[in-house]
């Protein structure tokens, strides 16, 4: 068996029993980067004398008996996340040779838990696209499955290389889907925790909808890094603490009231969308749960579409301000240039307008499922999308696509992306699981629920025996 055949669970065992040493574990992924990344856009960053240095450290301590939750384990870190000492572009050639001073929280959290970071993970300019392409890198982030297609974004890059086994696990974070679209895009599992479990301090908006998360294979190596990730920060306004393993919780069994719709709020549903949640609800009744179609909440409206292009043109305009870019804004993509235009034309009326319009949006949905455990949807309308599908209409083409993550994001509830199946075509489609404010456990319970009773199979894509 190739190493990167093991889960990270099983690689964490391995390397306590000292069956396999963390520098051979960094070597063998280094080597399949090496081998296989230039076709995929996995990473932007790949640190390889950094990491066989922080292997060898890990093994040192391994030998002393530290047992460190994530010692020895190579990881990936999306590359909107501050590394000390290696470079993070935020995705943008504006900021291609910036190098931090300092870790942010949740990397300094995977770090100080032993994990040995290998690279920094592909991402568009400011998290800002459901497609996983910039101006620092040649090539997009693209589906193992078909190379051909995004693995989504603005985790394209983490997801990309989980799926090919290039990493056996990755941090990544979400503001709109953008955890959960590419794991479904890749044949994954996402998970986008409760607001304030994986803290976002110091706050720079009363509005947070962007969390950090992991993106794995199985339901276990996501819950081992999110075990990890969830410790909140001094001074974070909604940090929160579980105060128990998720780990521990996965094996929790009770029955479940579950509403589902697969109703885009554009236009119709994808067909193979619509098997993923059919297939997906009748194996949860199988299983014990009563499982309810009901109307969607609400619909993209004008006034909905209006309100989240305005407020991703002002979180543009507000990092670009904070990295002060100002003199470096001919190196922004077109369409960050785009919102940049749009940020400008936004008065402080018109944002504070949209952050109450989404309120009002997210709070239709709450107050819908008040009387339910979880909600089926699919994770996104359709597979992954072709290379070159995006183009001039993003805004557009991106809501219609990913219509049914957001507006888990504005509420602050946990979700998860689990896969569904992969079609005639060797195409990815995923289904989305969301739960109840701060019953992410439960809702990782659930999930691993589904994991064991086989709704997906293990299916690699090609290049995983390469």
């Amino acid at each position: 068996m190739n190493l990167h055949e093991l889960t990270a669970a099983q690689q964490l065992r391995s390397l306590r029993a000292k069956e396999v040493s963390s520098r051979e574990l960094t070597e063998h992924y280094l080597a399949r980067i090496d081998r296989l990344d230039a076709d995929l856009g996995a990473f932007i960053t790949v640190t390889a004398e950094h990491a066989l240095e922080e292997a060898d450290r890990a093994d040192q301590r391994l030998a002393a008996g530290d047992r460190s939750a994530l010692l020895g384990l190579p990881l990936g870190i999306k590359d909107l996340a501050a590394t000390q000492g290696i470079r993070t572009t935020f995705g943008s050639a504006a900021m291609a040779e910036f190098v931090p001073g300092e870790d942010s929280w949740t990397v300094g959290l995977l770090r100080q838990a032993g994990a040995v970071v290998v690279g920094k993970t592909n991402t568009p300019e400011f998290g800002s696209t459901c497609f996983t392409e910039n101006d620092v890198m040649p090539r997009p982030a693209v589906t193992p499955y078909a190379t051909d297609r995004y693995s989504s974004g603005s985790s394209g890059g983490a997801a990309t290389a989980v799926a090919a086994g290039l990493l056996p696990v990755a941090h990544a974070s979400d503001g709109a889907g953008s955890i959960r679209t590419p794991a479904s895009t890749c044949h994954l599992v996402g998970v986008k925790p409760s607001r304030g479990l994986v803290s976002s301090a110091p706050a720079t908006s009363f509005l947070v909808a962007s969390t950090e998360g992991p993106i794995a294979r199985t339901v276990e190596d996501a819950a081992l890094l999110l075990d990890v990730m969830a410790s909140p920060a001094p001074g974070d306004i909604y940090g929160w603490s579980q105060g128990s393993s998720f780990t521990a919780a996965l094996g929790l069994r009770r029955s479940l009231k579950i509403a589902m719709w697969t109703d885009t709020g554009f236009d119709q549903a994808d067909p193979q969308s619509v098997l993923a949640v059919q297939r997906t609800a009748k194996l949860l009744e199988e299983i014990g749960h009563e499982v309810r179609e009901i109307p969607l909440p609400a619909r993209w409206d004008e006034p909905a579409r209006k309100a989240m292009v305005d407020w991703f043109a002002y979180s543009v305009g507000a990092a670009v301000q904070a990295m002060m870019l100002t003199d470096r804004i001919n190196l922004l993509s077109s369409y960050s240039q785009q919102l940049l235009t749009m940020n400008d034309a936004l008065s402080a009326g018109d944002v504070v307008t949209a952050q109450a319009v989404l309120a009002r949006y997210a709070s239709t949905f709450l107050a819908a499922v008040d009387d339910y455990d979880v909600v089926l949807t699919p994770t996104t309308n359709g597979g992954p999308v072709p290379v070159g599908y995006y183009g001039g209409d993003e805004a557009e083409r991106m809501l219609r696509w990913s219509c049914h993550t957001p507006w888990v994001n504005l509420a602050g509830v946990p979700a998860v992306s689990l896969p569904s199946h992969v079609d005639d075509d060797g195409l990815p489609h995923g289904v989305h699981l969301v739960g109840r404010n701060r019953r992410d456990a439960d809702l990782l319970a659930l999930a691993a629920h589904l994991e064991s009773t086989a709704l997906w199979d293990s299916i690699h894509p090609p290049c995983w025996d390469q």
